[in-house]
């Protein structure tokens, strides 16, 4: 369709209206700087821009001038919304320090906005696309087996089946304090209730790909498990040297060397401030490689899956909080993280219901978590929870580590 002068130039009072959000009288202040930069630089790619275009291209140019509008007034929007909610956390925080009793006036009530304004166009004109440099490879497996033969000159010890790690599992476990309703149902949550000691994120159902380096029953990252060599170090060396002290000949020489390795892997992990970005530096490094494949060993694997549940436990414990956890408020603080988790987990039923899951996340990782948009209350994620837990726990994975107990 031919478009004349007179018609391209009529679009020009068309995007004035359309990046400028409703304004009347002296109103114009109340918009944020940033909107009002982003109104006057579309304004002036406006004029720059349209001597000799195709039709095309200049209706792709107002669709543009559309969303790149839509979008800054949202922004400025959540922008304000998000910072409520990092307020109301650090008051919450403030409160516990001080031994204060949290209400529900500490929590934003209403749900976020999420954008439902125009698609960004799609140019019709070919354009550059900056180099970006490429992406590291996520380690899987066979790298962390490598990394630990390298630095330590360790292979970790496969158990024979799946069903000999469950067992090693489920009895470390009990011993240590965890119920088996907790142990199987976030088995059947993280795993899909198939998983196995190895299975790692991405690469399960049928999946080509890692995603993360989540491994194993309770799916540990690289960084948590450098966490828990840190902290719960002279737990795991106490635990085999009791096992080193009870066997003889081969086998013996065999964990003598195991807890040498281990011995050696604690100290590293200690030598760090224990927070978790320095965790997490080491974690992206062949030493955090080395260390992850622990998750992989009959008697070292079933000791770190039993303390990534519970560090949760004792946590909530050590806080006042007495009530055995359910499987669901455990793993709520598997994901979140234990503040952020009991911070859920101690909330009366009647705040759940009301309470929105925006107040537990970050934008950006609220934005991309369609769960938690779906379920936007606590209850509501602690419901979803629980049911897919039931209906994870009868496949046979997580019958199976049911029957180890």
């Amino acid at each position: 369709m031919h478009r004349s002068i007179r018609n391209t130039l009529a679009l020009v009072p068309l995007a004035l209206v359309l990046i400028t959000p409703a304004v009347r009288g002296g109103e114009a202040d109340a918009l944020s700087p940033s909107v009002r930069d982003a109104n006057a630089q579309l304004l002036s790619q406006f004029f720059a821009q349209g001597g000799g275009a195709s039709p095309a291209v200049l209706e792709y140019r107002r669709k543009l001038a559309e969303y790149q509008a839509a979008r800054a007034a949202f922004d400025a929007e959540a922008g304000a919304y998000w910072s409520q909610i990092s307020e109301k956390r650090k008051g919450r925080n403030a409160k516990r320090r001080s031994g204060q009793q949290v209400t529900l006036d500490d929590y934003v009530l209403e749900h976020p906005p999420l954008y439902n304004g125009p698609k960004k166009p799609v140019n019709p004109e070919p354009e550059e696309t900056p180099d970006r440099p490429p992406r590291k490879p996520i380690p899987v497996v066979a790298d962390f087996l490598r990394a630990a033969q390298e630095l330590y000159q360790f292979t970790p010890q496969r158990p024979s089946s799946e069903v000999e790690f469950k067992r090693a599992y489920a009895r470390y476990a009990l011993a240590s304090g965890l119920t088996r309703e907790q142990a199987v149902r976030v088995y059947a949550f993280e795993t899909g209730g198939t998983g196995s000691h190895d299975v790692q994120a991405g690469i399960e159902h049928g999946g080509k790909r890692a995603i993360s380096t989540a491994m194993g029953y309770n799916q540990l990252l690289t960084t948590n498990s450098v966490e828990l060599l840190a902290e719960q170090g002279h737990e795991l060396i106490r635990a085999l040297s009791e096992k080193v002290a009870r066997s003889s000949g081969p086998a013996r020489q065999a964990l003598e060397h195991k807890l040498v390795v281990l011995k050696k892997m604690v100290a590293h992990a200690k030598s760090v401030p224990d927070t978790w970005s320095e965790h997490e530096k080491i974690g992206n490094t062949a030493q955090g490689w080395a260390m992850h494949a622990m998750v992989l060993d009959i008697d070292i694997g079933p000791m770190l899956q039993t303390h990534k549940l519970l560090t949760s436990v004792l946590f909530a414990r050590a806080k006042g909080h007495t009530r055995p956890l359910t499987a669901a408020e455990l793993e709520m603080m598997n994901l979140t993280g234990d503040g952020t988790g009991l911070d859920m987990v101690t909330m009366p039923q009647a705040m759940r219901e009301q309470v929105p899951t925006s107040n537990f996340f970050q934008r950006g990782g609220y934005e991309r978590n369609p769960v938690a948009i779906r379920h936007n209350t606590v209850a509501k994620l602690l419901a979803v929870t629980d049911d897919r837990m039931d209906v994870n726990s009868g496949k046979p994975g997580a019958r199976e580590l049911a029957a180890a107990f």
